[in-house]
């Protein structure tokens, strides 16, 4: 029996090279479960995400101050920096004798749908490491603004989720974005394949304000408007009460306009000077 466990504790180990990122930062509760998770299919588990919060940081990188690492722990990196830094560190230094095959991204403190994918450190994230040719995932948890956040779907359904994940095939230049709703487990209404949605103008705005010696400053507020909810969507999804898987790519080419642009720019004309 021992030599029996022991073999499928080495086969679980060697399946697996899991590197774990985020934007709420390194001491996040999203992120604690998000390696218990990732426990559940290999040993070798890393994480290198941000010292601090870096929520809207999209998919930035630092090219005009330098990258500080402190490490907390074992095969655990907090990085003064982005949350695509993080992924870069750990590809390019911190694992590069043994490079990730898998990165998850998350578990978010808030919803990551429809235009939230333009401004997203969690997708930031998993973005970059799609373009490195690494298999994808990022993970949210909705929740109310200014609220934390309940990660009890996600605690529920993550791991069913993640394992699905990891054993289909897969494309390269593809991240799966994965939003839980904000309910207690057993109200979820199942799991939609979705397409991104589409909120209102205007869901991050500057309000103006006057600190203490009376100096103007402005504050970008949030405010989630969904607008009108397009059935098949992320947003209806999780209006629905369900989980949404969607699907993103790297190439953001528009081949219906580019079709489109055809007509304008016939490819046997000669360039216009």
């Amino acid at each position: 029996m021992r030599g029996s466990a022991v073999s499928e504790h080495s086969d679980k180990a060697e399946k697996h090279r899991i590197l774990l990122v985020n934007d709420d930062g390194i001491h996040s509760e999203g992120l604690e479960l998000l390696a218990e998770i990732a426990r559940e299919f290999t040993d070798d588990v890393w994480i290198v995400a941000p010292d601090e919060e870096k929520s809207g940081a999209s998919h930035a990188i630092s090219l005009s101050v330098p990258l500080r690492v402190r490490q907390l722990g074992e095969k655990k990196f907090a990085v003064k920096g982005t949350p695509a830094d993080c992924v870069l560190l750990a590809v390019w230094e911190l694992m590069v004798d043994a490079p990730p095959t898998v990165v998850i991204s998350g578990i978010n403190h808030g919803e990551n749908l429809g235009d939230d994918m333009a401004y997203s450190g969690t997708t930031g994230a998993a973005m970059e490491s799609a373009i490195l040719g690494i298999r994808s995932i990022a993970l949210s948890q909705v929740r109310t603004l200014g609220q934390v956040p309940c990660l009890d779907a996600a605690k529920r359904y993550g791991a069913g989720i993640v394992r699905k994940l990891l054993e289909c095939p897969w494309e390269k230049g593809i991240v799966v974005n994965v939003n839980f709703p904000d309910l207690p487990p057993d109200d979820v209404n199942g799991i939609r394949l979705t397409r991104l949605g589409s909120r209102l103008p205007g869901t991050f705005r500057p309000m103006a304000g006057k600190d203490g010696r009376n100096i103007p400053y402005y504050w970008v507020k949030v405010s989630y408007d969904p607008g009108e909810i397009v059935p098949g969507t992320d947003l209806a999804a999780i209006k629905a009460r369900s989980i949404s898987i969607t699907a993103l790519q790297i190439d953001m080419t528009a081949p219906d306009f580019t079709a489109a642009l055809g007509k304008l720019f016939p490819s046997d004309e000669p360039a216009i000077p």
